[in-house]
């Protein structure tokens, strides 16, 4: 199945698909980078997690709460399940180096609030829908949980979550859809918000702060 831009236009930006699906993740490069601490997890935990992590998202999805209500318990989930401020440093790029502590506090907490209302009110697609988790191998310092997703009117696409405890949590750090490193298309687009904004972080953090 050949790869297409995961970049949404104006008429799909309602519209959950696969080349829409989720947006989180960093660099294997970043993630070397990370203090070594012994690694305690093993695959059947980096499964479990992505099992309830699935399980959750369908019971908000399902749940039948309004919107805004709904977004909340997204962002709530993305903060459990995800390493937020390893993600948001590596999407933000060479800026991050030079980012002050009170800049790249206010740029994650505005980042994941970002992508849940992004995200979530596509999840939407996902009513009658499952995600299988069919497997999982450690790659390297970090395992890789295989997925399928199946949504109506829509033929089954394969998504890999990449988990690993290097920053002293379990928690998944990139997702992999079809081949494509979803961290790459983010980084791309925030890179582009920044570039818009003349370099300007502060302003990136306040546009942040109601995009999505």
């Amino acid at each position: 199945m050949p790869i297409r831009s995961l970049t949404p236009t104006a008429s799909e930006m309602g519209r959950f698909s696969r080349r829409q699906f989720g947006a989180l993740g960093l660099s294997f490069g970043l993630l070397a980078g990370l203090p070594r601490i012994a690694q305690a997890l093993t695959v059947n935990e980096a499964r479990a997690l992505v099992d309830r992590l699935v399980a959750e998202i369908f019971n908000v999805i399902n749940s039948g709460r309004p919107e805004a209500q709904m977004l909340r318990e997204f962002e709530r989930l993305l903060v459990r399940y995800a390493d937020v401020p390893i993600i948001a440093r590596s999407v933000l790029g060479p800026p991050a180096r030079s980012a002050s502590r009170a800049q790249m506090r206010a740029f994650t907490e505005a980042f994941q609030g970002y992508i849940a209302r992004k995200y979530g009110r596509r999840f939407r697609e996902f009513i009658g829908g499952r995600v299988e988790v069919t497997g999982g191998r450690q790659v390297n310092q970090f395992f890789e949980i295989i997925s399928t997703v199946r949504l109506r009117n829509e033929s089954p696409f394969e998504l890999r979550w990449l988990v690993s405890d290097r920053s002293g949590e379990d928690r998944f750090f990139n997702l992999i859809i079809e081949g494509v490193n979803l961290m790459t298309t983010e980084r791309s687009e925030v890179g582009a918000m920044l570039d818009r904004r003349g370099g300007d972080l502060d302003a990136l953090i306040a546009h942040l702060r109601t995009a999505g």
